[in-house]
């Protein structure tokens, strides 16, 4: 068996048992979510596993492969590692139910589809425009999943629904306040993508990508409004949710209607 698709079954079954651990944590009622010792270290592994896999489908003798599934499994595999690492310092091992299944799903996209898309040789500036990107995409995709907690545990209480599932989430002001630090950190990452993108990234016009750079630009500047009405202000609640999830929007259109476009029409 190759060793792309062994690692790759190896992160789906630590995957699977982080989940599983993670969601008993939960049923135990448990005071703070955190994910407990051992699913850190299995989802560790998972993460080790995936981004062995996720290199695998990325690279072969001819260079570097950047269809949707590929890089999916790369974002993926970030995203993961970084839910894990802010899991260390915040009550935030409810996202591990979020995001563990979806790497699951990227997995095995990855290793079931194959790309149309060319492979290309990847010199630094591109891989350095490249790799901020998706740290940029993988942080603000946790924003957007942030978000959408937030405006669940929002409506939750303001109905006065004594859910008891909201009980196992850190505090509002917790989540509003994490979910900032994320869309600081991303929107700053964001920034140097797009700048590196506009040096590095040759012809840009020509290989179809002024989409992905209109709705990039687009999502920069919701970001940045809404980081501007925080600082100045004081935007929070609703506003926050709304400006965050238009912005991902934005972000996914272009990410990932780019990669359609170049992958699958011009192709």
């Amino acid at each position: 068996m190759p060793l792309t698709t062994l690692s790759g079954l190896i992160a789906i079954a630590f995957y699977l048992i982080s989940v599983v651990y993670q969601a008993k944590h939960l049923n135990m009622k448990a005071k703070e979510p955190n994910p407990g010792g051992w699913v850190f270290l299995l989802g560790l592994l998972a993460v080790l596993a995936h981004g062995l896999s996720a290199g695998g489908v990325l690279r072969n003798s001819e260079g570097y492969h950047f269809g949707i599934v590929q890089i999916s499994t790369l974002i993926c595999a970030s995203i993961s590692l970084m839910v894990l690492l802010s899991s260390l310092r915040k009550p935030l091992g409810i996202l591990v139910l979020g995001f563990f299944p979806l790497a699951i799903i990227s997995i095995i996209a990855s290793l079931t589809i194959e790309s149309t898309y060319p492979p290309r040789p990847l010199e630094i500036g591109l891989a350095s425009h490249i790799i901020l990107s998706i740290l940029a995409y993988s942080l603000l995709t946790i924003a957007a999943l942030q978000a959408c907690f937030l405006a669940f545990q929002n409506y939750q209480l303001k109905n006065r629904h004594a859910a008891s599932v909201i009980r196992r989430f850190p505090p509002l002001q917790d989540m509003e306040s994490f979910l900032f630090e994320l869309l600081w950190v991303g929107q700053g990452l964001l920034t140097l993508g797009i700048v590196l993108g506009f040096i590095f990234v040759d012809d840009m016009w020509a290989q179809g990508l002024p989409h992905k750079t209109v709705f990039s630009v687009l999502a920069w500047t919701v970001f940045a409004v809404l980081l501007w009405g925080r600082h100045k202000l004081g935007w929070r609640g609703t506003t926050a949710i709304r400006f965050t999830l238009t912005g991902f929007v934005f972000l996914i259109l272009g990410f990932y209607g780019s990669k359609v476009v170049l992958e699958y029409i011009l192709n």
